[in-house]
């Protein structure tokens, strides 16, 4: 029934009025008690930034309610446990599109709408980044390729050689529609099988557009026998798998990926997130017959602790806020001289209060050597020079390494045991034999804890010159004098790797993707790039 509206002007001004006012001392009284500070409720990273991309426990930040994945069609049984757990945990109904890998890529394409990609092999995956059809890409499960045939083995089929004989009628999925079909024409090409089988099944068996079709046709009994992976024979009972050593190093990576296209991008990384995660999706995975990879532990907002080397700084941080947002996390960064870095990690291990990082990113492979055996292989990311940097009008007229020993020279380096600054500068001067006439002669006034500190005390007159990253002159450039080094020790290069600890290994693999996709950043800040487009593969 509709409301009744009070005649225009029947409301009492006064009454109104009244209330108006109990509002507004009801609403002083509260910014009385809380300090006059508004809360957020959202979490800070280590820079006091506040993070705007914290989940909801009903639905996403975005308010997504629902997404739609191109899903193969091998995938169904585990997905489908999968998306209805996450709807009833997160109220996001996730919609699946099923059909064979290549038929999925094809449709992505043309269609361009949706928001995860999930195919039955990673090759599909990689060519979907190349087309430029999706973005971040999720590990998941392992699968291989079976003979499948009716429990009790009727025809007696025991190698590839029996799928030729005239009695045995076959099923194979399309190789140009699903992975499973791909998969079997390479293997059997390379052993010397697939000229002999495809025009056996042409003219007695089948080709199927999905692997799960090639299975029920095995079912069903219309065929005898079909190639199909292992995960899928799992799915029914009444199916036997029979290994053939050709079909062995068949192994499929499965993986799903974020198109890139999504309109609802952070949403679908949460996803992502949930059905690679150890205690989440992957163990729905397990449980249907894949052998899942050991995914990230769940959690609806992950927190990334990032140890960076000082020089770092000005280009990773606009880098680490796009990704926060962009994958609704918290990346607690540290930045400092890299040996007070590296001495706080040996701390942790060694029992202290702290959270050892998940990444580090070391201001020269020298401190992170020093570190090594905590993390797993490392990618070198940039490098940038050590110059030698004095006061615009460079009055002691300084231009050489050697001219830093004259009498009456005031220098400040890096201290070695706290950054790697000190650490490269003392290598380069005793390579020269300067290092200790400096210091024995009095021209060493001072050591700085981080390279962040150096360019303020030619800045503020307290030195003549400092040796410093080319990338630290950058914002003072106009007020500085920079002299360059003949020299190859006058460089430092800057490696990327992820602790063995972690238990967000994939999402620092997925931040430095996000990296190697920042060539432009570094690059304004005076780095020079070291990488060729790796994607995250870069990082073991």
């Amino acid at each position: 029934m509709p409301r009744q509206r009070s005649p225009r002007g029947s409301t009492n001004s006064l009454y109104v009025l009244a209330i108006g006012s109990l509002v507004l001392v009801a609403a002083l009284g509260y910014l009385l008690m809380s300090g006059g500070k508004k809360p957020t409720g959202r979490p800070t990273n280590a820079s006091g930034t506040t993070n705007t991309t914290q989940a909801t426990a009903k639905g996403t930040a975005s308010g997504t309610s629902e997404l739609l994945m191109y899903c193969a069609a091998g995938m169904r049984y585990p997905l489908e446990q999968i998306t209805k757990k996450y709807e009833a945990e997160y109220g996001v109904r996730v919609n699946l599109q099923y059909g064979g890998s290549n038929t999925l890529l094809n449709q992505l394409e043309v269609n361009k709408t949706g928001d995860l990609f999930l195919a039955g092999d990673a090759s599909y995956v990689r060519l979907a980044e190349e087309k430029g059809l999706t973005a971040e890409a999720f590990p998941l499960a392992l699968m291989k390729p079976v003979i499948a045939v009716k429990t009790g083995n009727p025809k007696n089929i025991k190698r590839i050689d029996d799928l030729t004989r005239e009695d045995v009628k076959v099923a194979l999925g399309d190789p140009d529609a699903a992975a499973i079909g791909k998969k079997t024409r390479s293997l059997l090409s390379a052993s010397g099988h697939w000229s002999a089988l495809e025009p056996r099944v042409t003219q007695s068996g089948v080709f199927k557009p999905t692997v799960n079709e090639v299975a029920n046709a095995v079912k069903l009994g219309s065929v005898d026998a079909g190639i199909i992976w292992d995960s899928t024979v799992v799915q029914y009972g009444e199916l036997t798998a029979i290994e053939a050593v050709e079909l062995d190093p068949g192994t499929a990576n499965i993986e799903v990926s974020v198109v890139a296209f999504s309109k609802n991008p952070t949403a679908a990384i949460h996803f992502g997130r949930y059905l690679s995660a150890r205690d989440r999706g992957l163990e729905t995975f397990r449980a249907t017959g894949f052998i899942p990879v050991d995914g990230d532990v769940w959690a609806e907002h992950p927190e990334l602790t990032f140890f960076a080397g000082a020089v770092n700084r000005a280009a990773l941080e606009p880098i680490i806020k796009e990704f926060e947002e962009r994958e609704g996390v918290t990346v607690n960064a540290v930045f400092n001289g890299c040996g007070i870095l590296t001495a706080t990690m040996r701390g942790i291990g060694g029992g202290q209060a702290g959270s050892f990082p998940d990444v580090y990113m070391a201001c020269d492979v020298y401190y992170l050597e020093s570190v090594n055996e905590l993390f797993q292989d490392a990618v070198n990311v940039s490098d940038t020079d050590i110059v030698i940097v004095t006061q615009k009008d460079n009055p002691k007229n300084i231009t050489s390494l050697a001219d830093l020993a004259k009498p009456g020279v005031r220098v400040v380096l890096g201290q070695p045991d706290k950054c790697t600054i000190g650490v490269l500068s003392r290598r380069l001067l005793q390579s020269e034999g300067l290092y200790e006439t400096i210091k024995s002669n009095g021209n060493l006034v001072n050591q700085t804890t981080s390279s962040a500190f150096l360019i303020p005390q030619v800045a503020t007159g307290a030195a003549d010159a400092v040796l410093a990253y080319r990338t630290d002159t950058r914002a003072e450039g106009e007020r500085l004098g920079v002299i360059d080094i003949d020299s190859q020790l006058a460089k430092a290069i800057q490696p990327f790797s992820v602790a063995r600890s972690s238990d967000h290994k994939y999402l620092g693999r997925r931040l430095f993707a996000k990296l190697a996709q920042s060539r432009d950043k570094f690059e304004s800040k005076g780095f020079n790039w070291r990488l060729d487009n790796r994607s995250s593969a870069g990082v073991d």
